[in-house]
Order: C-alpha cells, then structure tokens, then sequence
C-alpha cells in the first residue's frame, strides 16, 4: 500500500493519490458525514463564476468540484499531478490537466478565477504554488482556497482533533481502497497552519484582500483572495 510521509514528496504524494483514486469520492462522504457537498457548494458560491469566466480546479482529483463549477456556465478545467485520480473521473466531461501545483502548464494571466479544495495541504511548497496560481490569474481575478483548518471552539477542536487522529484512519479502513493514506491525511491535518497564518502565506504570495470564512464550526475554512 502507498502512503505519503508529511515531507510531500512529489512523486509520493501522487503515488498514494493513484492508490486512493477507485472509491476516493464514496470515502470522502463517509469520512466527512456528507459535509463535503456542503464544502464544495460554499467554495462555488465564494468563487462567484459564471458565463464567460475561465476557471482552473487545482487539486481537482476525480473532478467531481470541476463538474459542479461548469454548471454556473464558466468553463472549467480540471488539473491534477495525480493521473489516477484524473482516470478515475474520466466519465466527467470537462477538460483534465496533468500538472504540479509549483509548475503549472498555462500562460501568465489565462484564468479569471482559480480554486483548490484540500490540496493545497499536499502541495510541497504550497507558498510557491500559490504564487504559481496568481501567475496564471489575471488581474482582478480571484482566487478561493477550501481546505480543512481549525475549529474556533476549544472543546470542539479537541473533540476534533480526537477524530481526525483515531477514529478516521479506522473509518477509512472499511471503505478506503488504501486506507493508510488516510494515517497520512490525519498528520497533515493537524500540522496545517491556521486560519490567520494561512491567510498571512496567501498574502505573502502576492494575492491582495485575503479574508476567511469558515465552515463547519472551522473544519473546514475557505480563504479568499484577488490578484492585483
């Protein structure tokens, strides 16, 4: 079984991505109690897209946010350095990219808008990557970033922290077709910076008016940004 380690080796990462690719959508319901339609429906509505928008879905796995987006009229793409988890959405018909977060494939100021929903954890220089992001968007473009984070209640993130170490790798293990990344998820979880500190690497990246809104009680929070 391929499990990453918390340095994100690349090709690691990608790897144990590829392993999780067959049931990753189904796992993902499960291991968020159904909230994880919730997170992307708020992470569309905050990206505020629609006809004639160019939109890039960074970190898009099996495309299922991709599909989601294209319904506002944008049209989408689907990137990803996992060519597994691209496969495993071939049925989804919107276009698909292979490509890393720190070298992206397309031209300076291409995007009206870009998002990535929890990937950019797993990206190895994630300030690089951001920088990469407001490369390709063009000014006045935004950016939304959906991605698990910390709970604002004290007892609430205890509770959470609980679940996400114990309980989750154990959930995984009855659904998961690699359920040992899911030992590597939990890690990452809790070693991701919060919300302010995340906030301050978005601004450090060159995106200006950074806010954050968070989901769940702050399981999850979505950050938003514009490029100058």
């Amino acid at each position: 079984m391929s499990r990453a380690t918390l340095e994100k080796d690349p090709h690691e990462v990608a790897s144990m991505f590829d392993a999780v690719a067959r049931r990753y959508d189904l796992t993902n319901t499960v291991l968020s109690l159904g909230q994880d339609r919730f997170w992307r429906r708020e992470t569309r509505n905050a990206l505020r897209v629609g006809p004639g928008d160019k939109v890039l879905d960074l970190a898009a796995g099996t495309a299922v946010s991709t599909v989601q987006l294209a319904e506002s009229g944008a049209w989408c793409v689907a990137a990803d350095f996992s060519v597994g988890m691209l496969a495993a959405g071939a049925q989804r018909d919107v276009p698909k990219v292979g490509a890393d977060a720190t070298r992206l494939p397309f031209d300076d100021g291409v995007f009206d808008a870009v998002t990535i929903s929890f990937g950019l954890r797993n990206v190895v220089d994630h300030v690089a990557g951001l920088r990469e992001m407001a490369r390709v968007t063009r000014p006045g473009g935004r950016l939304v970033v959906c991605e698990f984070s910390t709970p604002a209640n004290r007892l609430f993130a205890t509770a959470y922290k609980e679940y996400v170490m114990r309980a989750l790798p154990r959930i995984a293990r009855t659904v998961a077709s690699n359920p040992d990344a899911y030992v590597y998820l939990a890690e990452s979880i809790r070693a991701w910076p919060d919300q302010p500190s995340l906030a301050h690497r978005i601004a450090d990246a060159g995106w200006q008016a950074v806010r954050w809104r968070n989901l769940s009680g702050g399981i999850v929070a979505l950050h938003a940004a514009t490029k100058s």
